[in-house]
């Protein structure tokens, strides 16, 4: 079966002054041959793996995308959830070095990215962070699907891997996961994405996938949990870290929350968002050593959480306890100690202000 180069769908115009022609030729692909035999014994599996998490986002335990860990982008509609992406992809192919602070680790092979949600949306997005120089690299190393895929996941969930194998990619981007298949809140069409997914990791090709969350009921407030990911648990169960980006539709500032980590968690971030260039940035939040910093009497767990989180009232259980691991690894460093009030109250400085 050859599968066929990047072309427009049926009645859609070219885009070829959004986006540079690719040259890739066909790639025969089959099944049998892909599909190699990965049975290792036990003493290879564990030892083989490093204790340091190897990052394609992110380093040392401060990681949001980890290599052989699928990655997930949520949020509702219009919160730069694509230009995140596209930025991610950018970075991929070593046209930058860092996103939001985080090195990202580029890749020598392609990126194939499918644009099933809105195309030509997705190609203006791209545009306006793509610069005259990048267009070589892009139509060398980089393969965009526009529409719908030609075939149906849940019904071949091998084709996903081998689709991306035959264009030469080692790293796959999909937006968005909606696109892809439907009923997702199906266990079983939940179950045969993630299948498709762990065998696209299996084959040793990173993989980032948009999605959305569950639509917001009155007074829900902001999603903060997996279960608020819309459709079958098996969607983010195969996941190994999954971003929230939350704001409404066209906010200049929004909020990212890491709801699953493959080692700590990051942010929570405010990200700024240009429109004009298609980049974004970190707008600084207090630190917990900064705010320790400025605290000359000390502080509780309970007030650090408060002033780091930006809560109105008591903040919860979930954000002191993370809170007390920061403050707990502050003083492992030597960066900070505790001292207790004669109450037993628990109060915590920075170590230049410790007599």
């Amino acid at each position: 079966m050859l599968l066929e180069r990047n072309e427009p769908l049926p009645g859609e115009p070219a885009d070829d002054d959004l986006w540079p022609t690719n040259d890739t030729e066909p790639v025969e692909a089959t099944p049998d041959r892909a599909r190699h035999d990965r049975a290792v014994d036990g003493a290879a599996f564990v030892a083989d793996e490093s204790a340091e998490i190897a990052a394609v986002w992110g380093s040392g335990q401060q990681v949001l995308w980890a290599e052989g860990e699928g990655l997930m982008v949520v949020g509702p509609d219009g919160v730069g959830k694509t230009s995140l992406v596209q930025q991610l992809v950018r970075a991929r192919l070593g046209l930058a070095d860092e996103l939001l602070g985080f090195p990202v680790a580029p890749t020598a092979r392609k990126v194939l990215m499918i644009a099933a949600d809105r195309p030509r949306q997705s190609a203006r997005s791209f545009r306006r962070m793509t610069s005259d120089e990048d267009l070589e690299i892009l139509r060398d190393r980089l393969v965009v699907w526009r529409g719908p895929l030609p075939f149906d996941v849940t019904a071949e969930p091998s084709r996903l891997a081998e689709f991306t194998k035959g264009y030469g990619a080692d790293t796959l981007v999909t937006d968005s996961l909606k696109d892809v298949a439907l009923d997702l809140s199906k266990d079983e069409i939940g179950g045969r994405v993630n299948l498709a997914c762990q065998e696209v990791i299996a084959e040793g090709i990173e993989l980032g996938v948009i999605h959305h969350q569950r639509k917001e009921t009155s007074g829900g407030g902001k999603p903060k949990h997996l279960a608020d990911v819309y459709g079958s648990r098996w969607l983010t169960a195969g996941m190994g870290s999954v971003i929230l980006l939350w704001g409404e539709a066209g906010d200049l500032v929004v909020e990212l929350n890491h709801l699953k980590q493959p080692a700590e968690e990051v942010g929570p971030l405010d990200l700024v968002h240009d429109h004009r260039t298609g980049t974004t940035i970190v707008r600084e939040r207090p630190t917990v050593e900064s705010l320790l910093a400025q605290a000359s009497f000390g502080l509780t767990v309970s007030d650090t959480a408060r002033l780091y989180f930006g809560t109105e009232g008591k903040p919860t259980a979930n954000q002191i306890e993370k809170v007390r691991r920061r403050l707990e690894a502050l003083i492992e460093k030597g960066d900070a100690e505790r001292r207790d009030d004669p109450d037993g109250l628990a109060r915590y400085f920075t170590r230049n202000l410790v007599a």
